[in-house]
């Protein structure tokens, strides 16, 4: 598979990388906070011009100097990212502040840039006053990348100009980025439970930055891997705290992030830690995949502890403990691994494919009908206030995820146990491990107006 463009954005800390990132792809996906430091990792989108698809990435501030041992813990770490999004890089946006002016800091980018040797377009942001965009040239020329382009990441001027540029750079043999061959997985759970490990783990190397201090990861992280042909987007996500609010501005929308993610994800994979268990925030996660209508997969990461602290526990065990604390989602699928050591790592994907399919999975409206007619022969509605429940005929109107259509005479009378009933027949009938299904009950007459 043809790797689609791929275009960095880099820059030393604080000169607006996530508001163009943000400005570019037109939605609010990176975290802008006016903190230099806040973007740690690499955070992958696409972006549409020209008739041109590109994947687009968003990168830590390079700070060659920053000194690991007095201050931020995290510089050295961020530097790797940002260099190696840069290496991957077919066009390199190097962002440098019209405002302030040129700093040393922006030559030692230069100097690292053209290391890479990489196609460099040079952008002077923050150019909002007429007097910062005009100087901009004679500020910026001897960073050696020719003429800037001015652009304002807050307000969106320029931003056209910066686009032509990039395209202009592009390759003829550069493909043009899939964007609804993926197939999305969101990676959430509470703080510090595994999620960027196991997806270095998946990807084989170090794609986020992995520490045990809960809270690393801010942002949701976007990142494209292949796996049996088909193309996979993960999605890294801050762990979610119980008040997130009350730990700051940047966790707080951390937070607000990672339930993003969920909502634009396909499959969302829910990690707990196998040696606590799930906690309410678990249940509350899973509770708010399902209203999405999002595939759910629960992962049970540091087995490797739980076999050596409690081996006399087996998977299945645990597996109905997990589902007995969440038996709005028992149709979820669990396994156990370690991230870390990679042990039964090889069981999420297949699950994951598995889980793919029922997502799209179609019960023919001849077969939908006689099992629901079967269903409720042997099992008729309870009757309410002296009125019996009916139901003349069922279609799926939809998949991704399945939505079934009950055609009935009404329906209030539905009670909810009936219809997980309902539900249950159609999950004993078809494979729809991992996939919610939504049931709708609509009067005949309310059809009938509608057709």
């Amino acid at each position: 598979m043809l790797r689609p463009a791929t275009v960095a954005i880099v820059g030393r800390p604080n000169v607006g990388k996530s508001a163009l990132f943000n400005r570019l792809i037109g939605q609010r996906l990176a975290i802008v906070e006016d903190t230099p430091g806040v973007t740690r990792d690499r955070l992958y989108a696409l972006c549409e011009w020209r008739g041109r698809t590109f994947s687009i990435v968003d990168t830590a501030g390079i700070d060659p100097g920053a000194d690991v041992a007095h201050g931020d813990a995290f510089a050295e770490a961020t530097r790797r990212q940002a260099e190696a999004a840069a290496s991957e890089a077919d066009v390199v946006v190097f962002v440098v502040d019209a405002q302030s002016g040129l700093h040393a800091l922006d030559d030692d980018v230069a100097r690292i840039l053209r290391r890479a040797r990489r196609a460099v377009v040079l952008v002077a942001n923050k150019a909002e006053s007429f007097n910062a965009a005009a100087s901009v040239h004679a500020e910026f020329s001897a960073l050696g990348f020719g003429e800037p382009v001015a652009v304002s990441a807050i307000h969106g001027e320029g931003t056209g100009d910066l686009l032509d540029r990039v395209v202009e750079r592009f390759g003829p043999d550069l493909p043009d980025a899939q964007a609804n061959a993926e197939l999305s997985i969101a990676l959430v759970g509470r703080p510090n439970v595994g999620k960027s490990s196991l997806l270095n783990a998946l990807l084989g190397e170090e794609r986020t930055i992995v520490s045990d201090v809960p809270g690393t990861t801010r942002d949701a992280i976007d990142t494209l891997f292949t796996w049996h042909d088909r193309t996979i987007r993960l999605i890294d996500t801050a762990g979610v705290r119980k008040k997130p609010q009350a730990h700051g501005a940047i966790e707080y929308y951390s937070a607000l992030r990672s339930l993003g993610a969920i909502a634009r994800c396909d499959i969302a994979v829910l990690l707990f830690d196998a040696m606590e268990g799930v906690t309410q925030q678990e249940r509350r996660l899973a509770g708010i995949a399902i209203e999405e209508r999002k595939g759910l997969i629960l992962i049970g990461n540091k087995w490797d502890l739980v076999r050596e602290q409690s081996g006399e526990y087996s998977q299945g065990e645990l597996a109905n403990v997990i589902h007995d604390l969440m038996p709005f989602a028992r149709f979820a699928p669990i396994t156990f691994l370690s991230a870390k050591t990679h042990r039964r790592l090889g069981s999420l994907m297949p699950i994951v494919q598995r889980v793919a399919e029922n997502l799209d999975r179609r019960i023919p409206t001849a077969q939908l009908n006689a099992i629901v007619r079967d269903a409720v022969l042997t099992h008729p509605a309870p009757a309410i206030g002296g009125r019996l429940f009916k139901i003349y005929y069922a279609s799926q109107p939809e998949t991704h995820p399945p939505r079934f259509l009950f055609h009935c005479n009404d329906p209030d009378l539905i009670v909810p146990h009936y219809k997980r009933f309902l539900e249950n027949i159609l999950r004993e009938h078809a494979d729809f491990e991992g996939v919610p299904l939504t049931l709708e009950f609509r009067a005949r007459r309310d059809a009938e107006e509608r057709a």
